[in-house]
């Protein structure tokens, strides 16, 4: 089961199969791109899962043991790296509530996210090779990008879990909150995010633009509204 939030333009979307440490099967990934479609219109994205064992534990492997074939295998690896690039690509924000471990598949939905805030006491790592098996989600890309093709290397080919202040440290989660503040901690930050400015900021750290692009990008939030209510906010605090 899939579960969706909208509030405030912020859109938090959560697996809630904890019975299976919210593993995905394929029912769970067709609502997954159900969902993407209905929070397409938010100003920013959360993913997370239910209860704090695991964010995502990857595939449901006692469901998934049914494909057998290698079109089947691939037709489900293909589908669920859909599915990552569009958590990726999606125009505003991306957060990765992380309130569980987030191993194998779940590492790679955490990197498709712009921003990973974890709980103190959890666990991450690309462990596809303890089942002889590589990351297909788009993951192994994504870790590299993140933390150096040689520190990606180690860490997948190795299958190393890391707890959240190793994870913090090089750069794969971005910051990591105590589990008492946790949920609190995420929302307060997802919603700060959920602006056209941080959208406009997104599209400035993810992609290259042309110095014409970035004054564009400024003078139409300069001209906006919001700019001159909150600058004459600031201005009044000077007098």
């Amino acid at each position: 089961m899939v579960e969706l939030e909208l509030q405030d333009g912020l859109a938090v979307v959560t697996i809630d199969r904890p019975h299976v440490r919210n593993a995905l099967d394929l029912d769970t990934m067709g609502e997954l791109e159900k969902t993407l479609d209905a929070a397409g219109g938010a100003s920013a994205l959360v993913v997370t899962g239910t209860g704090d064992r695991a964010f995502v534990s990857g595939g449901d492997l006692k469901e998934l043991s049914r494909l057998r074939t290698e079109p089947e295998a691939s037709g489900m690896a293909l589908r669920m790296r859909t599915l990552c690039d569009r958590i990726s690509a999606f125009p505003g924000p991306v957060l990765a509530a992380l309130n569980g471990h987030a191993l194998g598949g779940g590492a790679e939905i955490a990197v498709a996210a712009d921003i990973r805030v974890a709980a103190d006491d959890i666990r991450i790592g690309f462990n596809q090779t303890k089942l002889a098996i590589v990351p297909a989600w788009g993951g192994a890309e994504r870790l590299a990008r993140l933390v150096g093709p040689g520190r990606a290397l180690l860490l997948a080919g190795t299958g190393r879990v890391l707890d959240a202040t190793e994870a913090e440290r090089t750069g794969l989660v971005d910051l990591v909150l105590p589990r008492a503040e946790f949920d609190r901690g995420w929302r307060e930050v997802a919603r700060s995010l959920a602006t056209r400015q941080a959208r406009e900021i997104k599209n400035l750290t993810t992609r290259t633009r042309s110095p014409e692009e970035t004054a564009a990008a400024f003078a139409r939030l300069w001209v906006a509204e919001e700019h001159w209510e909150a600058a004459e906010k600031v201005m009044s605090r000077g007098k």
